[in-house]
């Protein structure tokens, strides 16, 4: 079954193109929104890590080495599409135009982190795995249904294609034939456990099979493969010919999040050999004579200000509230709720 979904990629790890025809799509716009992209995430993505280990936000999941994968996917959708990230996903929203002020102050235990730009299709990250699949299929069936061409794209690991709500998600999106992207970045572990001891499925794109829904699989690391499979399955969606799943072959370089230890699970030397992709994408660049050293230098720049300018954003925000624990979950909150919340505020005044 693995041969039926051979690895999909435009660009090899030195950063050659395997497919000339794509040459003259690749203008300097465009990869430069790459470049900026990648690295702006990614240097969020550091100073976030380096927050939390100065006790400046809470636990936090970081993406490092999954940039080509969330900036590819976002790239390719419309201003009005919806997007329905994981935990792991603030790189896709980001880029999709969140707030990275509100991003960081959701790691800081803010509510504020939850609400997306005016005009942003953005549901609030899930972490809870899996159920946003179902969410995204009846948001693009919604969409279907007022007549629109707008698209939804939900994002997953592959642990997530263990759950119910994976296979309750691409069901109702087949029958329904809603326009859903199933954007699976198969990052190889689901926690602590490898792919091959959390499935005896060779690839996730051959779960699609079971819904008649078309699938494929991509290097989740060419930021090429991901941004033109994914507008395929974009325009595919628009034009009302239903979902499509994509498995994203990637890797996580860090921990699952800042309370864990991958040392203790994974192989000192795994990995090493994955070339990641904002160094494939720079190879390709220096290759076909995209580098401008000065502008990089000033984008790269750039982007530090912005990180730093959010930083201090967040922390001007007075501290998180714990009554948010209790406001959120209910409009009208039930009696036990409400006796738990007094009860711990209570224990807070003692203290």
């Amino acid at each position: 079954m693995e041969n039926n979904f051979p690895i999909l990629k435009i660009m090899d790890d030195q950063g050659n193109l395997l497919e000339e025809s794509y040459r003259e799509k690749l203008d300097k716009q465009l990869v430069y929104q790459f470049y900026y992209h990648m690295c702006r995430i990614r240097t969020f993505d550091q100073k976030a890590k380096n927050l939390q280990r100065q006790g400046r936000i809470g636990t936090y999941p970081p993406f490092e080495g999954q940039e080509a994968a969330q900036v590819g996917s976002a790239l390719a959708l419309g201003p009005n599409d919806w997007m329905f990230p994981t935990y792991r996903d603030h790189g896709a929203m980001l880029t999709f135009g969140s707030d990275m002020i509100r991003t960081f102050l959701y790691w800081n235990g803010r509510v504020e982190g939850c609400v997306p730009p005016n005009g942003k299709n953005i549901f609030p990250a899930a972490v809870p795995i899996a159920t946003q699949l179902p969410h995204a299929a009846g948001a693009a069936w919604a969409e279907k249904r007022k007549g629109t061409n707008n698209v939804s794209i939900v994002y997953f690991g592959d642990g997530a294609t263990s759950e119910g709500d994976f296979h309750e998600g691409l069901n109702f999106a087949s029958v329904f034939q809603t326009p859903t992207i199933f954007f699976n970045q198969n990052n190889r572990y689901a926690i602590s456990v490898p792919f091959d001891k959390q499935m005896n499925s060779k690839t996730i794109a051959q779960k699609a099979i079971a819904y008649e829904i078309p699938s494929v699989r991509i290097d989740g690391n060419d930021c090429f493969s991901v941004y033109f499979e994914t507008k395929k399955a974009v325009e595919r969606a628009r034009n009302g010919e239903g979902p499509t799943l994509i498995e994203a072959v990637t890797w996580r370089t860090g921990a699952h999040t800042t309370a864990d230890d991958p040392t203790k699970y994974r192989p000192q030397d795994q990995g090493k050999d994955i070339v990641e992709p904002i160094t494939r994408l720079e190879r390709f660049m220096k290759n076909y004579g995209f580098w401008n050293e000065a502008e990089i230098t000033q984008m790269k720049m750039n982007i530090e200000e912005e990180v730093e300018a959010a930083v201090k954003g967040m922390e001007e925000y007075p501290k998180a509230k714990v009554e948010d624990l209790f406001d959120h979950v209910y409009a009208n909150p039930p009696k036990q709720l409400q006796e738990q919340k007094d009860t711990y505020l209570e224990l807070l005044r003692r203290e």
